[in-house]
């Protein structure tokens, strides 16, 4: 696997051109922001900086934020130009957040264990109403999460973009994921993989990740991503994902009224 000229296509569909159907792009020549339409939380998720500048563009984009009163994720990647850009950011006030290694599947050459047939009780869920039960009796035990509104509204407004899908073991939902298909890029991605912990060791997370691995090769994406955490990637290591760079989500909170 060539993963310099992959995390160049990455670079473009992903954070150059990301696809982000509530947002409006803006590019300088330092950043590519996305600024969210909807809600007053938007994203960062491309920038090109040297040291000689770094901090008085850092201030530049808090001071945009603030200005609009949104909150922002600046994703950083080991990859770019400036790699102390996570302490930086934690020295101007944001919250440093976890490592992630981004690790990248080619979907031509699928290892057995992700082309061979599922043989777990993994199912698509196409209801949007399903959605809200599911992350509450399993993701948002395994992280806290309490994103069923937004999850169920994308499904439900753009369900050719987004897929979830629930893996069933002594007749409870006790696996779950979810997977995007944004247009125009070469990646699906993971997203959300959770397992409650009575159920782990079932092999219930890699059937979650063939299914979804085999579905997004047959609408013909070229490779598959996620952002993994310290638990996950091993997992996905051995499923044949490689490492392509390490992310590190650094968040500020907008302050109302902050100018």
């Amino acid at each position: 696997m060539d993963t310099d000229s992959i995390r160049q296509q990455f670079d473009h569909d992903e954070r150059l051109y990301s696809y982000q159907p509530q947002s409006r792009r803006e590019a300088s020549a330092e950043i590519v922001r996305y600024v969210n339409l909807h809600a007053p939380f938007s994203f960062i998720l491309y920038s090109s900086l040297i040291a000689a500048y770094a901090d008085a563009i850092i201030e530049r984009e808090i001071e945009y934020f603030s200005r609009i009163e949104h909150g922002f994720e600046w994703k950083t990647y080991s990859h770019d130009v400036l790699p102390d850009l996570p302490e930086r950011l934690g020295k101007h006030g944001f919250e440093v957040g976890e490592q992630e290694a981004v690790m990248v599947l080619d979907l031509a050459v699928l290892p057995d264990a992700l082309a061979a047939p599922v043989t777990h009780d993994v199912r698509l869920i196409t209801n949007p109403d399903e959605i809200a039960p599911l992350l509450r009796s399993v993701q948002s035990v395994v992280f806290g999460d309490d994103d069923q509104e937004r999850m169920s509204s994308e499904l439900r407004d753009r369900p050719q973009e987004i897929a979830f899908y629930a893996a069933y073991s002594d007749g409870i939902a006790a696996s779950a994921a979810c997977i995007r298909y944004p247009p125009g890029s070469a990646f699906a991605s993971l997203w959300g993989g959770a397992t409650l912990e009575a159920h782990r060791g079932r092999g219930l997370y890699t059937a979650l990740v063939a299914a979804r691995a085999q579905e997004a090769r047959a609408r013909g994406y070229r490779y598959l991503f996620i952002d993994a955490s310290a638990m996950s990637r091993p997992i996905v290591a051995r499923l044949g994902f490689v490492e392509m760079s390490v992310s590190v989500p650094c968040t500020w909170a907008a302050k109302a009224g902050e100018t």
